[in-house]
């Protein structure tokens, strides 16, 4: 991949562009939320309809094998949208999960109702820890018998309010902040002795807050342990955490788009404000800050695809992404005055788009902690030499 998406990736991007634009405006977007509901039952049989529930899984498991920039190209359009359906929690978080692990007849049809849209899946990683690293992981799972025994607690697991199985991280060995000893279950979501307690993001997802009281699952729940329970865990996270930012980046987009049109539109003292030295400076600032975030997100969703890309460009990117994205629905909300943080105006929704997207799976400073720490133990290495 070049820095542009391909003609393929356009085709998807228009597709999912109609789509939205016909079956979820900004007005059919606020009914939706007020009836109180998870996401548009349309919009999702489109999507699986278009190819877009299949788009990562392999192609012999059901999918179309796509690509971290096939998932980047439609993940900013459904930003700049303002998508609440939950492609984010169910085709990549858990359905790469699942897609990665060993393939068995059980496991590959449920891809496949993934992939159709009448299932749904979630993965519940998140302790409140606030960083994606697996060695994070405190939630354990014991073994019993011929099966084992999850006991913990995870918060903030995406579309775990309306999935039918859960893809769930625990630790088999060792304690917090091992790298190793970290194994995925496939736990189903009515599974005796799990608590969920569901709610609304700021943003408009849905998540839940969960709590495994003893779950006893069978053997064939274990979907990876060892070394690769670990590795498919952050090949999850690293596409996950790509394209909450690629939706963070369209939102972006949007939201400089709807700053210059209200500037160009607005007059004080008989002139346009987008007039004023000081106001084009700053909607220049935002223009930099939009195309920034969108260079170092194509590059490294190229890295991922080529295999190059180490956790610390994630977080180079989730760091950016988050601390530039905040600052340019600061300057958006304050050229709009106080309409822009209204429910009755895009530019309010769009914010908080970014704002959830950059605190989920760490903030800017955190992951900005991690990048020093690897730059660390890099200058290390070298100067070990």
């Amino acid at each position: 991949m070049g820095y542009a998406f391909t003609e393929d990736q356009e085709f998807f991007r228009q597709s999912v562009e109609r789509c939205l634009t016909r079956e979820m405006d900004f007005s059919k977007r606020q009914k939706l939320l007020a009836a109180g509901e998870p996401h548009s039952k349309a919009v999702w049989a489109a999507f699986a309809e278009m190819g877009l529930l299949g788009l990562p899984f392999p192609e012999a498991r059901g999918g179309m094998d796509g690509s971290a920039a096939d998932l980047a190209a439609v993940c900013e359009v459904m930003g700049r949208r303002m998508a609440v359906e939950p492609y984010v929690s169910t085709v990549i978080l858990g359905g790469l999960a699942l897609a990665g692990a060993p393939s068995t007849p059980a496991r590959d049809a449920l891809l496949e109702e993934v992939a159709a849209g009448t299932e749904h899946l979630a993965l519940a990683h998140e302790e409140g820890h606030g960083t994606p690293e697996p060695a994070r992981v405190a939630m354990t799972a014991a073994k019993s018998g011929a099966g084992w025994v999850l006991s913990g607690e995870k918060r903030l697991a995406l579309g775990a309010d309306i999935a039918g199985w859960l893809v769930v991280s625990a630790r088999v060995s060792g304690a917090p902040g091992d790298e190793s000893g970290v194994a995925l279950f496939l736990v189903p979501a009515d599974a005796q002795g799990l608590g969920k307690r569901a709610y609304r993001t700021i943003e408009g997802r849905t998540g839940a807050h969960l709590s495994f009281a003893d779950v006893t699952l069978s053997a064939d729940a274990l979907l990876a342990d060892g070394e690769a329970g670990p590795a498919l865990l952050r090949h999850a996270l690293d596409r996950g955490m790509l394209a909450l930012c690629a939706e963070a980046v369209g939102a972006m987009e949007a939201l400089l788009a709807a700053t210059a049109d209200y500037a160009n539109g607005r007059k004080q003292f008989g002139v346009a404000i987008g007039s004023f030295q000081a106001l084009r400076h700053r909607i220049a600032d935002m223009y930099m800050a939009h195309q920034r975030c969108r260079a170092t997100l194509l590059v490294t969703a190229a890295m991922l695809d080529a295999g190059e890309a180490q956790p610390r460009h994630l977080s180079i990117l989730k760091a950016q992404v988050g601390r530039l994205g905040r600052e340019l629905g600061a300057s958006a909300v304050q050229v709009h005055g106080g309409m822009g943080t209204t429910d009755e105006l895009e530019v309010g929704h769009h914010v908080k788009r970014i704002l959830s997207a950059g605190t989920l799976f760490g903030t800017d400073q955190q992951h900005r902690r991690l990048v020093g720490r690897a730059m660390g133990r890099a200058r290390n290495a070298v100067e070990a030499l």
